[in-house]
């Protein structure tokens, strides 16, 4: 076992670790709408739950250059956006969202994706996710070098081939997870522990 100060590591260095060691990580693509009106979209893998009661999850989005990035810029100023799980059949055209563009270029139209009108947020969404939740800022971080915000989840959108009794069947989902450099993985083998009582 080698023990590392990461301290005495780069940023680069500590990022790598991380990313090579906290796997797998759900992507959450998400949309936001500048303030032009330009719907905007990237994927993030620095996501997950915070809270059932009420439904809550966060996004870490790290700056750019300093700044930032259109996404968490957008949050902040509409208290707004939609997040997607990333799947089979769409994280090909997600990909492409991950393109640098300027702010007055949409993501979603580069990608041929289809906007979908939310039911309680200004944000659209897209067609092409099998689940998408909207939602409005509830906390916001500012951080060193990222944004940490939470998200309260105020309606939920499933496509109902994938429910059964409630529940979302995962190998229905599809979901897609990120590990490192451009390795992404499936959900993979499933196994089953009962927890003690």
């Amino acid at each position: 076992m080698i023990a590392i100060d990461p301290v005495q590591n780069t940023e680069r260095d500590n990022y790598k670790l991380l990313i090579g060691s906290i796997i797998p990580r759900p992507i959450a693509f998400v949309t936001t709408l500048s303030g032009d009106g330009v719907l905007n979209g990237a994927p993030f893998s620095f996501f997950n739950i915070v809270s059932s009661n009420p439904p809550m999850i966060s996004l870490s989005i790290q700056h750019a250059g300093g700044r930032h990035k259109d996404t968490a810029r957008n949050i902040l100023h509409n208290k707004e956006f939609v997040v997607h799980i990333v799947d089979r059949q769409n994280v090909g055209q997600i990909n492409i969202t991950a393109a640098p563009l300027p702010p007055e270029h949409s993501e979603i139209a580069l990608a041929g994706m289809t906007p979908a009108d939310s039911l309680l947020i200004k944000v659209p969404g897209v067609a092409e996710a099998k689940v998408r939740m909207e939602c409005v800022l509830e906390h916001y971080v500012e951080l060193p070098n990222n944004d940490l915000l939470i998200g309260k989840v105020v309606q939920f959108h499933i496509n109902e081939d994938i429910l059964e009794q409630g529940r979302i069947d995962p190998a229905k989902l599809e979901a897609v997870s990120r590990l490192a450099g451009n390795d992404y993985a499936g959900i993979g083998d499933i196994f089953t522990i009962e927890r003690p009582v």
